[in-house]
């Protein structure tokens, strides 16, 4: 009994004192980079999730009525300006273009020879061989012919565009968005045959609540990623706001025309902010030194080896940085790299960073 006893005590002290000694050793400090908070002039902005529309957006329809006898393209297919896209019957058309053409041609020779006839009736009235009368009816006769000449050429000319029109060519390049009609159908004059668009150049619809209609402006920028170039910032401007009405909600239908930097298609996704006017005292950090803890959103303020957790207010981004509303006040140490892992009063262990850094960017001035 008093053996179990002695063998119990011990093992209780061995236990105390590998807890005093780890307590003493302590956890390993974390390995972080730092930055500090600036203050620094600042783009007010109203952000919303958009999305984009091609410009031009056309339906092809058929200049001709007709049979389609070859389909040349498919849905989804990228086109050049130019290329066939169907092909219509020609054979009525081209018969009638022979017809007008060969009516050209006999009124051309008609007038060739009533050219000459007049020409010879000229000298005869100057010889005093035959009566002016003559001469007045030969040049009404030819005057009659080079009417009916010229009303020739222009059914002629009607006729070879018709004979052109039988093949559907893409005003454009672009992509067939939709194959309207198929090989063998009958078409109308006007009919939709494809609808072709173009990414060249977009047009970005971004909804906003119809208490932001005060702020919004024509001719305000915009800032525009998109998942297809999350690297690269598009810049465009507001040319148009218009009101729309839905279900239990009054909105308003902001929008911004842009130039395809190659990567955006019609129908993408876009995150867009409107560039309302500028803060000149806003206090930022970069968005990865923000993280997300029971507390709410905290920064670790970095002192004497030891994180501090910082309870902070955000508001708008930009290129990377976060503003802070509540919090701080600017010029404080704030763990960056790492701060993911950081709890209130952990150990630091600050790694250095090189002095090239650049400075955070100054926003633009609003247009």
């Amino acid at each position: 009994m008093r053996r179990s006893v002695l063998l119990l005590t011990a093992t209780l002290l061995v236990a105390a004192c590998g807890e005093k000694l780890a307590e003493k050793k302590g956890a390993p400090p974390t390995l972080i980079t730092t930055t500090q908070s600036k203050t620094v002039a600042l783009e007010v902005s109203e952000r919303t999730l958009g999305s984009l529309e091609a410009v031009d957006d056309p339906k092809i329809g058929a200049e001709i009525a007709g049979k389609i006898v070859t389909i040349a393209v498919r849905a989804g297919e990228a086109v050049a300006r130019g290329q066939l896209l169907a092909q219509l019957d020609p054979t009525d058309a081209g018969h009638q273009a022979t017809a007008d053409n060969a009516e050209t041609a006999r009124l051309q020779a008609l007038l060739a020879q009533q050219e000459r006839v007049l020409a010879r009736q000229t000298e005869l009235v100057q010889m005093n061989f035959i009566s002016k009368n003559a001469l007045d009816e030969a040049t009404a006769q030819r005057d009659a012919l080079k009417s009916q000449l010229a009303t020739a050429q222009a059914r002629a000319g009607l006729s070879r565009n018709n004979v052109d029109k039988t093949r559907v060519v893409a005003p454009f390049a672009g992509t067939i968005e939709e194959q309207l009609v198929a090989a063998g159908d009958y078409v109308k004059l006007g009919d939709p045959l494809f609808r072709l668009v173009s990414n060249a150049r977009l047009r970005a619809h971004l909804p906003f609540p119809e208490s932001a209609a005060p702020r919004l402006k024509v001719g305000m920028p915009v800032r525009i990623t998109s998942p297809l170039a999350p690297e690269s910032g598009i810049e465009a401007v507001v040319e148009d706001i218009r009101p729309t009405v839905g279900e239990g909600n009054r909105a308003i239908d902001v929008i911004a025309r842009l130039d395809n930097p190659g990567t955006l298609k019609a129908g993408g996704s876009v995150d867009a902010a409107v560039v309302t006017g500028q803060k000149a005292q806003a206090v930022v950090v970069p968005e990865q030194a923000v993280v997300l803890r029971p507390a709410g959103k905290v920064v670790y303020l970095i002192a004497e080896g030891k994180a501090r957790q910082q309870v902070v207010e955000v508001g708008s981004k930009q290129r990377g940085l976060i503003e802070i509303t509540s919090g701080l006040t600017g010029g404080e140490t704030v763990a960056l790299d790492g701060a993911g892992f950081l709890s209130n009063g952990a150990a630091v262990n600050v790694k250095e960073m090189p002095k090239t850094a650049a400075a955070p960017p100054v926003a633009p001035k609003p247009q």
